[in-house]
């Protein structure tokens, strides 16, 4: 017979219960959801759904000697880190795929801060937040129907030469598309009797005003008519017809340093930190900024005190003309009024450093202009310099320097090539190759101009030229645009644009830009200016529209391609001969593998991603934590960096200030003993337009720092 419990007991049993429960749920809530140190500061994000997962957290302070911005991922609890930050007060608040800014907390380091986010009213909010490549990707293509013909596009123009243009071999190559400053029209151009008209006007602004409106040109009326539709559609409230996905996995490792580096009227091409030979040199040290066509002040960013200097570059000619006009990407004068910068020329310089490069003794070394674009007698005919005897240059429009930081020494050099990406072999001279020397490879041996200060002997060039014979060595040769003669070798045009010595032979691999684009390698020889031999790999379909590259520590090679790929190639692949009068650049197809980028594709094209990356980077050191051998490239629709790490594309998004645009990376290990701290990657927000991106009018350009760190709290 079952036992009847006396009611006073049964109610006394249930008061104890839930006093307990009362005691635990209050001891739990005083207890702080996540572990931070003095410097972190840490919390939970939710919203009126709750914990909010996979969205970003940002902490920014204008109390530095330079604007600070970090930006970390919640947990799959809503939990969030932020770590090491500098001793100031922060704006901390979150951002995230399907919500709309909330409000913003002031806080210290060292404090747990639970913060309030803001769940987007409609689509159209939300949508606010979106990388560009979401709206980018509504823009129109034109079909096959509109190919071939006279009336809207040039009939010599295909549809990859299109996107290939459009894109990052064009109008993407400058700054990103889609962003909200590209895909609206500001209104101080005035009224337009069409969309296109608009367009016209829009491209006409400012001093690459020239420039762009050539570019649209090329592609025919249809060019500016579908971009003046694609910003009319968004106008009347059309919204990308994909939303992206809150970052996963290893994206919610990401940390996002930003420090304010340079002013908002000069723009930064790139930034370098180290050896990409030894990513320890140069480790917690200046961060180096280039800044190409705008200005001659380089700007120094100091990571560990937060603050920037300049230094002034010189030429070797004080009265050279400015690096701006015919032959340049930039004019002396802007074209039509910029909607930001009226007439105001903004652009003044001679030295227009493209890009650098550090060498083991943390020297930087310099693509930079150091006189009129007229070569001196040694680089002419009659030349006794090996290089000019083989094949004398004219002219160069940039050249090459040195620079010392901790001295304070700038040397101008003077290059008979001319100059566009530097990169450090692995030989023992510690060659410096040069890209951009259009029809030939440029190289200076530094370790002959630190003995003898002489960089003429210290400097040479070789042409491109095609083993077409098939003998092994360099005979005479035919021109571009010469059949090919069996009995001789072949001259190409084929400039490098991205530069890359293996590490594995000694070989010197060169991008190739144009539609479909090629890689090409240079074998030396015993004397490079008469018996280096190039071979050449054209990529085939579906990719199209080589930019930037880099090459891994097993000679294989990494490019960014229009076509919406990463592509690489692998000579050990290929099948067929690789010299004689058949490898002429279709020989290799087998060798190429294309992986698409993520985010929305282009529609009526097939499967594509509308992703126009500007450049290719591998880690061959895993300064990223990612792993070596990781390739990583510029997401420049993406709003971040994109790693491919074991078949899967990982974005390194930056979420504010939105419009991020990269032109290149580098990756530095600070300290090998400390774990993710002491690592991680350096890009430039490098657009040639820091006044579009999110802030407008007076925003700078920013270094910016990538970790990974193991998980989403780690502090």
């Amino acid at each position: 017979m079952p036992r009847t419990r006396k009611p006073e007991l049964t109610i006394a049993a249930a008061c104890l219960a839930l006093v307990g429960s009362l005691f635990l749920v209050t001891a739990r809530a005083q207890q702080p959801a996540v572990a931070i140190d003095g410097d972190d500061i840490g919390g939970v994000v939710t919203s009126a759904n709750g914990p909010e997962a996979g969205v970003w957290v940002i902490a920014e302070t204008r109390d530095l000697p330079v604007r600070y911005i970090k930006s970390v991922v919640t947990d799959d609890r809503g939990r969030f880190v932020i770590p090491d930050l500098p001793k100031a007060s922060y704006a901390v608040w979150a951002r995230g795929y399907g919500l709309v800014d909330g409000p913003k907390t002031t806080t210290p380091p060292g404090k747990v801060v639970n913060v309030t986010a803001t769940v987007a009213p409609n689509d159209a909010a939300a949508a606010q937040y979106y990388p560009g490549i979401y709206w980018f990707s509504m823009l129109h293509i034109p079909g096959a129907a509109d190919f071939g013909g006279e009336s809207k596009i040039p009939k010599s123009i295909t549809q990859t030469a299109w996107l290939n243009q459009m894109k990052n071999n064009g109008c993407v190559g400058c700054h990103q598309l889609g962003q909200r400053a590209t895909r609206t029209i500001p209104e101080g151009f005035g009224k337009f009797p069409t969309p296109a008209a608009a367009w016209m006007r829009r491209v006409s602004s400012g001093q690459s005003g020239q420039q762009m409106t050539q570019q649209l040109l090329s592609l025919g009326p249809l060019g500016a008519q579908l971009l003046g539709e694609w910003t009319d559609r968004v106008a009347k409230g059309e919204l990308p017809r994909v939303k992206p996905q809150r970052p996963q996995g290893i994206e919610r490792n990401v940390v996002v340093t930003l420090q304010g580096l340079g002013d908002e009227k000069h723009y930064l091409h790139d930034v370098i930190t180290t050896d990409k030979r030894k990513p320890t040199v140069n480790g917690y040290g200046p961060v180096y900024g280039s800044p190409e066509y705008s200005t001659d002040l380089l700007p120094v960013l100091d990571p560990v005190k937060n603050t920037s200097t300049t230094f002034r570059a010189t030429v070797l000619d004080p009265n050279m003309p400015l690096s701006l006009g015919p032959g340049h990407a930039a004019a002396l004068t802007a074209m039509a009024p910029s909607a930001y910068w009226a007439d105001e020329q903004i652009w003044d310089t001679r030295v227009n450093n493209h890009n650098s490069m550090l060498d083991g003794k943390g020297r930087v070394w310099l693509a930079a202009s150091t006189r009129g674009r007229e070569n001196p007698a040694y680089c002419l005919p009659g030349s006794d310099l090996p290089s000019a005897k083989a094949f004398p240059i004219k002219e160069s429009l940039r050249q090459a320097a040195v620079w010392d930081f901790k001295a304070g020494k700038y040397t101008p050099l003077n290059t008979c090539f001319g100059t566009h990406h530097p990169q450090f072999g692995f030989d023992a001279n510690d060659t410096v190759w040069f890209s951009g020397g259009g029809d030939v490879l440029g190289w200076i041996n530094t370790k002959m101009y630190d003995q003898t200060g002489d960089i003429v002997k210290s400097q040479g060039w070789t042409p491109f030229i095609l083993d077409t014979n098939g003998n092994g060595k360099r005979d005479a040769y035919v021109e571009p645009g010469q059949p090919v003669d069996p009995a001789k070798d072949k001259r190409i045009d084929a400039g490098f644009y991205a530069v890359m010595p293996s590490p594995v032979d000694g070989s010197i691999w060169g991008s190739y830009r144009g539609n479909p684009g090629a890689v090409v390698r240079v074998v030396l020889g015993k004397n490079p200016p008469e018996t280096a031999l190039s071979e050449i790999y054209n990529v085939p379909a579906p990719g199209f529209g080589v930019r930037g590259g880099d090459i891994d520590s097993k000679g294989v090679v990494w490019v960014s391609l229009a076509s919406g790929h990463l592509g690489s190639f692998d000579r050990s692949k290929c099948k067929a001969p690789l010299s004689g009068p058949k490898a002429t650049g279709d020989h290799c197809p087998e060798g190429w593998t294309f992986y698409k980028y993520p985010g929305p594709g282009f529609e009526g094209i097939g499967d594509n991603s509308a992703e126009a990356s500007y450049y290719s980077w591998v880690d061959q050191h895993n300064t990223s934590g990612l792993g070596a051998d990781v390739p990583v490239s510029t997401g420049n629709e993406n709003d971040g960096l994109i790693a491919l790490k074991d078949g899967k594309m990982i974005v390194l998004r930056v979420p504010y200030p939105m419009g991020f645009y990269a032109k290149g990376l580098d990756g530095r290990i600070d300290d090998p003993n400390a774990g993710w701290k002491g690592r991680g990657l350096w890009a430039a927000a490098g657009d040639r337009t820091p006044w579009l991106k999110e802030g407008g009018k007076g925003a700078t350009p920013f270094a910016a720092h990538f970790q990974v760190r193991p998980d989403p709290l780690a502090k």
